[in-house]
């Protein structure tokens, strides 16, 4: 396990695993929870993350199972260590833990966004703004832990071993000056600086493209550095987001991505674009309320 996986991961691989082992032994979940005197939904839950197991939980899954003690004793100590609190813990109110922590233990992270930067590349003023105008029922107190936890999961791009992300950005993103323009510019400055890292490969998906493979929205893909981690697709919504993590529907967002990243303008050009646009952005030569041509 790398330094990076924390609770969540660990939690996702523990399920995997007794489900691997529940599978072998050819136990119904109905049958396990019956052994354990418990629900059944509580069995299907540890398995596929969603609900942390107890050590003791995991021995006597594990028992019910025949598996050796031997692999007992390590899958007994995965569990204990996803009982630990992410740093993400006490902003548990203000954000989807679960994403945060998969993110925090991912080794690539692919995007493709259409209205807002996403969280890793958002100035501190820029995440304020769209925070405060997307959500008006926030406290001020309430902005201020979101923003808090979005600079925070910013070191996963920088620190010693860095998360390998690629984002493709319609041209939406630019062209919409959130909390204003000198905000506005820092933003589009930032883009410029973050996609020069080594670890950091951004397009912009332009306006002529017309209809494209994403037009039924944003989504994240997450991978993994384990074999027995298998990625995750993230589609954010107004009410929170859905995980999906079936081969199928990871086969269809992997086509997806490849299809915006063809269609989107090469990262070198990108960033030539975003740079031009930060000395002269779009909403100054296009009058408010103006529909275009």
């Amino acid at each position: 396990m790398t330094e990076r996986r924390g609770p969540t991961i660990r939690r996702r691989r523990l399920g995997a695993e007794l489900r691997r082992h529940r599978d072998a032994a050819g136990i119904t979940i109905e049958a396990v929870a019956e052994r354990l005197e418990c629900s059944a939904s509580k069995i299907s839950r540890i398995e596929t993350g969603h609900t942390t197991a107890s050590p003791r939980d995991v021995r006597d899954m594990l028992l019910i199972y025949g598996v050796p003690c031997g692999d007992i004793d390590e899958l007994v100590q995965i569990a204990r260590e996803a009982r630990q609190k992410g740093w993400w813990h006490p902003f548990s109110t203000v954000l989807a833990g679960a994403y945060v922590g998969l993110e925090q233990a991912a080794s690539s992270i692919r995007t493709y966004e259409q209205q807002v930067v996403p969280g890793l590349l958002e100035t501190e003023e820029y995440a304020s703004a769209m925070i405060r105008a997307a959500r008006p029922d926030f406290t001020a107190e309430q902005i201020q832990r979101r923003v808090r936890v979005r600079l925070n999961r910013q070191s996963l791009l920088t620190q010693d071993d860095p998360v390998d992300l690629w984002v493709v950005l319609d041209e939406a993103v630019l062209s919409r000056p959130v909390g204003g323009d000198a905000v506005m510019r820092g933003q589009l400055n930032r883009l410029v600086e973050v996609a020069r890292l080594p670890n950091v490969t951004l397009q912009i998906l332009p306006f002529s493209v017309g209809a494209h493979a994403g037009m039924d929205g944003p989504f994240t893909i997450l991978s993994f550095p384990e074999a027995g981690d298998p990625d995750v697709v993230y589609a954010e919504n107004a009410t929170g987001g859905l995980f999906l993590e079936k081969s199928d529907e990871l086969q269809k967002y992997d086509f997806i991505f490849d299809h915006i990243r063809a269609a989107a303008t090469r990262p070198e050009e990108s960033i030539a674009h975003i740079a031009e646009l930060a000395e002269e952005p779009l909403w100054k030569w296009r009058p408010r309320g103006s529909m275009g041509t």
